[in-house]
Protein backbone atom coordinates (compact mmCIF):
# COMPACT_ATOMS: atom_id res chain seq x y z
CA UNK A 1 0.00 0.00 0.00
CA UNK A 2 1.53 3.48 -1.08
CA UNK A 3 1.33 6.54 1.10
CA UNK A 4 -1.77 7.92 -1.04
CA UNK A 5 -3.74 4.71 -0.56
CA UNK A 6 -3.11 4.02 3.31
CA UNK A 7 -6.01 4.34 5.10
CA UNK A 8 -5.57 5.25 9.17
CA UNK A 9 -7.68 3.93 12.04
CA UNK A 10 -8.98 6.79 14.52
CA UNK A 11 -6.11 5.90 17.32
CA UNK A 12 -3.28 5.91 14.68
CA UNK A 13 -4.74 9.58 14.02
CA UNK A 14 -5.10 10.19 17.14
CA UNK A 15 -1.44 9.68 17.81
CA UNK A 16 -0.19 10.97 14.69
CA UNK A 17 -1.47 14.41 16.00
CA UNK A 18 -1.40 13.90 19.57
CA UNK A 19 -5.21 14.84 19.88
CA UNK A 20 -8.28 12.77 21.39
CA UNK A 21 -10.84 10.66 20.00
CA UNK A 22 -13.30 13.18 20.35
CA UNK A 23 -10.85 15.82 18.54
CA UNK A 24 -10.50 13.21 15.38
CA UNK A 25 -14.11 12.63 15.50
CA UNK A 26 -15.22 16.29 15.66
CA UNK A 27 -12.39 16.98 12.65
CA UNK A 28 -14.73 13.84 10.61
CA UNK A 29 -18.06 15.50 11.60
CA UNK A 30 -17.17 19.15 10.66
CA UNK A 31 -15.56 17.67 7.48
CA UNK A 32 -12.28 18.76 7.86
CA UNK A 33 -11.02 15.41 7.92
CA UNK A 34 -12.38 13.32 5.29
CA UNK A 35 -12.77 9.48 6.33
CA UNK A 36 -15.00 6.96 4.94
CA UNK A 37 -16.43 3.43 6.64
CA UNK A 38 -15.43 -0.09 5.80
CA UNK A 39 -18.44 -1.81 7.32
CA UNK A 40 -18.59 -0.49 11.11
CA UNK A 41 -14.84 0.42 10.61
CA UNK A 42 -14.06 4.04 9.92
CA UNK A 43 -11.02 5.12 7.99
CA UNK A 44 -8.96 8.13 7.32
CA UNK A 45 -7.00 8.16 4.13
CA UNK A 46 -3.36 9.51 5.10
CA UNK A 47 -3.81 11.87 2.24
CA UNK A 48 -6.76 13.29 4.18
CA UNK A 49 -4.46 14.18 7.30
CA UNK A 50 -1.72 15.31 5.13
CA UNK A 51 -4.37 17.92 3.59
CA UNK A 52 -6.10 18.85 6.96
CA UNK A 53 -1.82 19.60 8.81
CA UNK A 54 -1.11 21.63 5.29
CA UNK A 55 -4.83 23.89 5.58
CA UNK A 56 -3.96 24.15 9.67
CA UNK A 57 -0.36 25.26 8.65
CA UNK A 58 -1.58 27.98 6.35
CA UNK A 59 -4.38 29.17 7.95
CA UNK A 60 -1.75 29.91 10.83
CA UNK A 61 0.78 31.76 8.62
Amino acid sequence: MTADTELLTVPEVMDRLKISRSTVYDLIRTRQLASLTIGRARRIPAHALHALVHHQLEQAA
